[in-house]
């Protein structure tokens, strides 16, 4: 007859631990010290012990698995998040319910509250929604928001304002002083950051900047935005994201318009299609997959300790990625 599975609680017995301590060390290792970890990881090996989802939520509570909630999977930039999200989760054996708004900041809304009835918490990436809304979310349901901040809401976001001040540097060093700005959806939080950090860095460098307007953030929206680019007069223009600035270059080459020889083009995330793009795309890299580890992290010390003490907030930083989409400015 087949031996009986070990429990959490023998394993708890046999490291000398509490079946809390056992819980939290499996799914939050780095909230635990270095020896009880390694108590808890030997009588793990010892029983060949194999964690039980249904089995722990009978104990914890819980569901064994959180939400995600993006605006576009087609987006590559949240496909990435995605990949980070999911990675972080299995390592604690927590499983993930991904949900696609469609840019839609009434769906999102409506899809977080449905969710938030079957999962433990959700991890909210780029949210369209009013800080009334998300205040509203947030007293009822366990979340953590990226790349967007909001008050009393831990999250991570990225620093916009520097990844902007480094495209602006790059384009003025070119000899380029009259610099376009393609905006993306007017709720989006990035595109008031990230359109703030490049007024800033224009003004710092005696520069101009015209601003073009707000689009969809998509290869359509940036073939949209170009023949107003072309009509500013400007040498540079810098976008919302990576897909603006690829449907951009994609309507110039229609039109016959030289980049960088007319027009230096920069977008922001460096998703794997702009080293593709012709030419290859300078960009503002962004840590996506980190992004969706660390609000992992945050979210599962939530859950661990809804009254403790976390970091509610986390900032990663861009790097500028110079390829052959930006040039000298052109002579006058």
């Amino acid at each position: 007859m087949p031996a009986t599975p070990a429990t959490l609680r023998d394993v708890a017995r046999l490291a000398g631990v509490s079946p809390s301590t056992v819980s939290r060390t499996l799914s939050m290792p780095a909230m635990v010290n270095a020896a009880t970890r390694a108590r808890v990881a030997a009588a793990v090996e010892q029983l060949g012990y194999q964690p039980n989802r249904a089995a722990r939520g009978l104990i914890t509570g819980r569901t064994g698995t959180i939400g995600l909630v993006v605006p576009d999977l087609a987006n590559p930039f949240f496909a990435s998040v995605v990949k980070g999200v999911q990675a972080r989760a299995r390592r604690s054996d927590v499983a993930v319910f991904v949900a696609d708004t469609d840019e839609d900041e009434v769906a999102e809304v409506g899809l977080v509250q449905a969710l938030s009835k079957q999962v433990d918490g959700i991890v909210l990436c780029s949210p369209r929604a009013s800080d009334a809304d998300l205040s509203a979310i947030a007293e009822n349901t366990n979340v953590v928001l990226v790349n967007r901040a909001a008050a009393g809401i831990p999250g991570i976001t990225y620093d916009n304002e520097e990844g902007m001040r480094q495209a602006v540097a790059h384009l003025v060093a070119l000899g380029h002083r009259r610099i376009a700005w393609v905006g993306g959806p007017a709720t989006s939080w990035s595109t008031q950051h990230r359109g703030l950090g490049l007024r800033t860095a224009v003004e710092e460098h005696h520069a101009e900047v015209v601003a073009v307007g707000n689009f969809a953030p998509t290869y359509e929206g940036g073939m949209a935005a170009a023949d107003q680019v072309v009509a500013t007069g400007a040498t540079a223009v810098v976008t919302y994201n990576d897909l603006v600035a690829i449907g951009l270059l994609a309507r110039l080459h229609t039109r016959g318009i030289s980049v960088p020889g007319v027009l230096s083009v920069v977008g922001v995330d460096d998703i794997a299609m702009s080293r593709m793009a012709r030419p290859a795309l300078t960009t503002v890299r962004l840590p996506k997959q980190e992004a969706g580890r660390i609000a992992v992290e945050l979210l599962l010390a939530l859950l661990d300790d809804p009254d403790g003490s976390i970091d509610p907030r986390g900032t990663l930083h861009g790097e500028l990625i110079v390829r052959d989409s930006t040039g000298p400015a052109p002579n006058p």
